[in-house]
């Protein structure tokens, strides 16, 4: 008989020629609402027109791959080689656009990051060979970026070494992917949907993939934008909003009500995704009120990533990230390890700590991280599990009680590293509740 741990292997390596895999979304998939069969159903993508920036452009939503497809396959010794080889696939099937810096992590290729550059370490580096392009500051956190390629013939993660003895004094960084659950991102044609969000109840920030149409999102208040190109609809994006704002029938999202504010930063791809796209996206939301931001997704330190998370923890917004799901013996996962971030972690039914959760550099909350479900993008529901179903459950009662020592107040005790202790406990809706088996 498999055991937990090696069906959850199992299940993540799904669609290893498809890149991308921090946290999983699959399961006792096949699950119908209101007539529409999974993986034949369409939607369009659930959003408001903010302008030439800001325009959602619809979509329909391919099937979704589910655990119970991958049982066969092969599995690595441990989740860290596992990673290894996720990333390893992102980037050699995206080698045009993504390389690796020393440490193997997946980056932006040809792209090298200044952050708040006079005007004279600007020409330094073009004098040098490195040629501009782009400058700009993110909006809503006055924070100053330039983008360089670098000289001919060289890589970044070679020439931003000649950069920093070139200039020691400023700041330069690669520019690092960040990782969504297992979800396709498989994006068509359709019509704009949506609702008005603006000024009206707790607003709540996500950044993610895309969020596609579904039932439970009838009555939700949910405004999008793009960061890596229009949003388009993700299974990832759309099973996280709808455990914050879903609500259908016997399932309930832990924050109906609220508006939701959508920060898709992989525009469909799971190439995109980057230290860049992600900051320009927290910039937006503090600059359309969100108090309380939930970031499901998981890479490396960055400088920049942490300039803009340090900016919205000084303006009093709460930042929530999910720790991962690569297990212990990974790297610690950031933005969750940045300090004043709302570290959190997956717990089963039972309050145990999940064996696959990531080691941060602290840990805040547990939420219930399996046995539950979410919307499928354009109808139905799948199982899910990892952190970053967790994450958006704290998110949302954050939000609802208003700081961390009242959701601290509320934590239950769990088994295993649980920080605080566990909330929204009866958040999760679970599978056989729906007609999942």
């Amino acid at each position: 008989m498999r055991t937990i741990a090696t069906i959850w292997i199992t299940a993540a390596m799904v669609g290893m020629a498809a890149p991308a895999s921090a946290q999983l979304l699959g399961g006792r998939g096949g699950g119908i609402l209101n007539g529409g069969q999974l993986g034949s159903v369409a939607g369009d993508l659930l959003g408001q027109s903010t302008g030439a920036q800001g325009n959602v452009l619809g979509a329909v939503a391919e099937p979704l791959i589910t655990v119970g497809d991958t049982l066969s396959a092969t599995t690595p010794s441990d989740l860290l080689s596992l990673r290894r080889q996720r990333i390893t696939t992102l980037v050699r099937d995206n080698r045009d656009v993504l390389d690796v810096d020393e440490r193997g992590n997946a980056i932006r290729r040809d792209e090298i990051i200044g952050i708040a550059l006079t005007k004279e370490q600007i020409a330094q580096a073009v004098a040098a060979g490195f040629t501009v392009r782009g400058q700009e500051s993110v909006e809503g956190l006055a924070l100053d970026v330039t983008t360089f390629a670098p000289p001919k013939g060289k890589t970044a993660r070679k020439a931003i070494a000649a950069l920093h003895a070139l200039v020691p004094e400023a700041q330069f960084t690669l520019d690092p992917i960040y990782e969504p659950a297992r979800a396709p991102l498989a994006p068509t044609g359709g019509s704009i949907a949506g609702d008005d969000a603006s000024s009206r109840g707790a607003r709540i920030g996500l950044i993610d993939g895309g969020v596609g149409t579904h039932p439970a999102f009838a009555g939700a208040r949910i405004e999008q934008r793009g960061f890596a190109g229009p949003p388009k609809p993700t299974g990832h994006g759309t099973a996280v909003a709808s455990l914050i704002v879903g609500s259908a029938g016997i399932f309930r999202g832990a924050a109906p009500g609220a508006t939701l504010l959508v920060a898709d930063v992989y525009g469909g791809s799971a190439a995109n995704g980057s230290a860049v796209a992600i900051v320009r996206a927290m910039g937006w939301l503090a600059a359309s009120g969100a108090r309380v931001i939930n970031i499901s997704l998981v890479g490396s330190p960055n400088p920049l990533l942490e300039a803009a998370t340090k900016e919205l923890i000084s303006r009093g917004i709460l930042v929530v990230a999910a720790v991962g799901n690569d297990g212990p013996a990974a790297p610690p996962q950031y933005p969750a390890s940045y300090p004043g971030v709302i570290a959190v972690t997956g717990v089963d039914a039972k309050g145990r700590a999940l064996i696959e959760a990531g080691r941060a550099l602290h840990l805040d909350f547990a939420a219930p991280g399996v046995d539950m479900v979410g919307a499928v993008p354009g109808g139905g529901w799948e199982a899910l599990r990892g952190t970053s179903f967790a994450a958006p459950l704290v998110a949302a009662r954050l939000a609802r009680v208003g700081g961390v020592q009242a959701l601290a107040a509320e934590a239950r005790p769990g088994s295993g590293r649980v920080g605080r202790g566990i909330v929204c406990g009866v958040c999760a809706t679970t599978p056989k509740s729906v007609g999942l088996k």
